[in-house]
């Protein structure tokens, strides 16, 4: 089981980079996006915690997407140890397209909908 859970987040690794490649994201960076475009401005704590990354993890890809303009960074004025994370228009600009890779590799995915609400279900940890 545990060598096809991993083989099986492989595959989505590799089945997502050559559609990410062109718009110059990583894994890691599209999953950010796609929960910026939920809810943001967010907090680097709250964004990781979502994403199941550390301090360490996401705060350099974080800096990646700013230095590519897709996101700001600034301290939260209610409490300045706080790093609030918000698209720019370049990010947003990218929502279409980045929902697209998802349906993409939705469909490209041999997982009826009850499979993939159980496959949901256990990466939120459900039932532990």
């Amino acid at each position: 089981m545990s060598f096809a859970l991993y083989s099986a987040s492989n595959r989505m690794m590799r089945l997502h980079k050559p559609l990410l490649d062109p718009l110059g994201l990583t894994f890691p960076q599209y999953l950010a996006m796609l929960e910026l475009f939920n809810d943001a401005p967010r907090t680097v704590g709250d964004l990781g915690a979502r994403l199941g990354m550390d301090t360490g993890t996401i705060t350099p890809l974080l800096k990646r997407l700013e230095t590519s303009g897709r996101v700001t960074r600034t301290r939260d004025k209610d409490d300045e140890r706080r790093v609030l994370i918000a698209l720019t228009d370049a990010g947003e600009a990218l929502r279409e397209e980045l929902l697209a890779v998802g349906q993409a590799i939705e469909a490209a995915c041999p997982l009826n909908r009850e499979a993939r609400q159980a496959l949901a279900a256990f990466a939120r940890g459900a039932g532990e």
